[in-house]
């Protein structure tokens, strides 16, 4: 074997360890040839082995042999054929397309299909919100339910969350059952805990001044919590919490059917609306919520601390009432 053969060789081998591990990484276990790995290895220590003892002559005829898994053992073919040569040149690196990303997506949505990811299951809320709604593109659908089914299904002494333990008592949603604007908040403070009615605090005395500024009353329109149950502290409720609340208040919307939801604060807008987007970001733009207008704006409790912020909310009254002016409010 002359030196330009032996270096045609070990290019080649080189050429065919970095193919190998290219197909490795697309996740490729057999070659066509069915030669394992570590024929190249038996490859690279023959050509070494023959450097060192001096090479053989160019024209020597001798076959060399190589043993395939199966057991099968096949000849390779002479040294300086042309056969050889063309097989060098076809085999480089430089010469073997690429798998297109196209046939990569492929075989990737093929492994997919054989190996689906594993999908969490729906959370009660999820189940019940698509049950009740399913897209939400369209609007509410018709319900018989009554409010007064729904509160008695949740019960005075309800535990289904640990909110229970510390609670005074269940402080159910309160107004007109065919109320055009409803109001939802996060959940009951101090002052609703103790008398089992939303909003009845300092914050739900400027709730009320609000409500009256819009020519309206709390006995025309409909306001409830995520929650029900005050959180210890006044802490926000846990995703936990709001799934065992949620639906309820889900059910709800659907029996009154209003015209506007006016959500109050961070916690309400982002479990209402099944969102991450803050309420700064959100407010004084209308949503939608199965075919209702949605109203964002800061709590009345925030205002509390803020009072600058007044002016920002009654910009999104003066919006909702605008709204329920040209759409028929009664």
């Amino acid at each position: 074997m002359n030196d330009s053969t032996r270096k045609e060789i070990s290019r080649l081998v080189i050429d065919i360890k970095e193919q190998v591990q290219y197909l490795e990484e697309l996740g490729v276990e057999t070659l066509a040839a069915d030669l394992p790995v570590n024929t190249f290895n038996r490859v690279d220590k023959s050509i070494s082995q023959k450097t060192k003892a001096g090479g053989e002559h160019s024209d020597s005829p001798r076959v060399d042999t190589l043993k395939r898994p199966d057991g099968i053992t096949t000849k390779s073919p002479p040294k300086n054929s042309t056969r050889q040569k063309d097989f060098l040149n076809s085999t480089r690196i430089s010469s073997v397309s690429r798998p297109s990303k196209e046939i990569q997506s492929s075989n990737q949505d093929s492994d997919k299909k054989v190996n689906p990811p594993v999908e969490k299951p729906m959370t009660k809320t999820q189940t019940l919100t698509e049950s009740l709604f399913g897209d939400a593109s369209v609007s509410l659908p018709k319900t018989d339910e009554t409010l007064e089914k729904i509160y008695k299904e949740i019960g005075g002494d309800c535990s289904r969350c640990v909110l229970c333990e510390k609670r005074t008592q269940v402080v159910n949603s309160v107004g007109d059952p065919d109320a055009d604007l409803m109001f939802i908040g996060e959940a009951p403070g101090a002052d609703e805990d103790e008398q089992g009615e939303p909003f009845v605090g300092r914050a739900g005395k400027l709730l009320t001044k609000i409500i009256e500024a819009m020519k309206l009353s709390r006995e025309k329109v409909f306001i409830g919590n995520i929650n029900r149950c005050r959180p210890p502290g006044n802490r926000q409720p846990v995703p936990e919490e709001v799934e065992q609340c949620k639906p309820f208040l889900i059910r709800e919307i659907s029996v009154v059917r209003p015209k506007v939801i006016v959500v109050m604060g961070n916690t309400a807008c982002q479990n209402l609306l099944g969102t991450k987007v803050g309420i700064t970001k959100l407010r004084g733009n209308f949503q939608e919520y199965y075919g209702v207008k949605v109203m964002p704006t800061f709590h009345p409790a925030y205002l509390l601390r803020d009072p600058r912020k007044k002016r920002e909310v009654w910009e999104d009254m003066k919006m909702v009432t605008d709204f329920l002016a040209n759409n028929g409010s009664e």
